[in-house]
């Protein structure tokens, strides 16, 4: 019997409008290189991955130039043009044009998470094996969480059993696909898992992978990769 094979799946079609830049997000210069280029590189080193799939948007007119700078990922990444409106369509139709199978793992990792290192990959996947569920990277919640009403504070929110959830986020292909197909507007894949009634494992991350959101975040990632992994 042949062993489950792991893929990797980025979804990268979001236009990152809260960093208010002029090009999408993932496609914003972190030292040298675009903030996606991390991120696939971080992939192509991993060993335990198969191949890595990238799902952009039909209009995105960047992914193309990237990868003609990075002749070592040409074998490594494919690119399907699959984006929809939002994340979950996004993952859900590559989903659908990655050529796996049921039980083959897929790790889906935000494209604006560079800080992701191949240990942290390989820390999942040992902490997952062959968990009849699958799991994700997280953080327990270390700050002291407020509930608002509107610019002032309504109540503070226990924190004790609180996680902060990262990618990558493992699960098997054919639960993943019925989990995303069945769920309604949730923004991560644990989440879809999780409304079958299932429970993901959680894995302890890392500070360093953290997702750049706002537009001082991506002055602090490019401090992070300048530190070895």
């Amino acid at each position: 019997m042949t062993p489950p094979r792991r893929f990797a799946l980025i979804p990268a079609a979001g236009v990152g409008a809260r960093m208010g830049g002029a090009q999408p997000k993932q496609y914003l210069l972190l030292g040298a290189l675009p903030m996606l280029r991390h991120v696939l590189d971080t992939f192509a080193g991993a060993s335990v991955i198969a191949h890595t799939y990238l799902v952009v948007s039909a209009q995105d007119g960047y992914i193309d130039s990237l990868l003609a700078d990075a002749p070592h990922l040409q074998d490594r990444v494919t690119v399907l043009r699959v984006g929809g409106a939002t994340r979950q369509q996004s993952v859900l139709n590559g989903l659908r044009a990655v050529q796996a199978d049921a039980d083959d793992w897929i790790l889906v990792h935000d494209a604006a998470r560079p800080g992701l290192t191949v240990a942290l990959i390989d820390q999942l996947i040992a902490a997952v094996g062959s968990d009849p569920v699958g799991g994700l990277l997280a953080l327990p919640v270390a700050d002291t969480l407020k509930r608002s009403d509107g610019e002032r504070v309504r109540q503070t929110v226990a924190r004790a059993g609180l996680w902060a959830a990262q990618t990558p986020q493992m699960f098997r292909h054919g639960l993943l696909t019925t989990a995303l197909e069945q769920a309604h507007e949730v923004t991560d894949e644990a989440s879809a898992i999780e409304a079958l009634g299932l429970q993901p494992l959680l894995v302890p991350g890392s500070t360093r992978n953290f997702k750049v959101t706002l537009p001082d975040d991506g002055a602090l990632a490019t401090l992070i990769l300048k530190e070895t992994p």
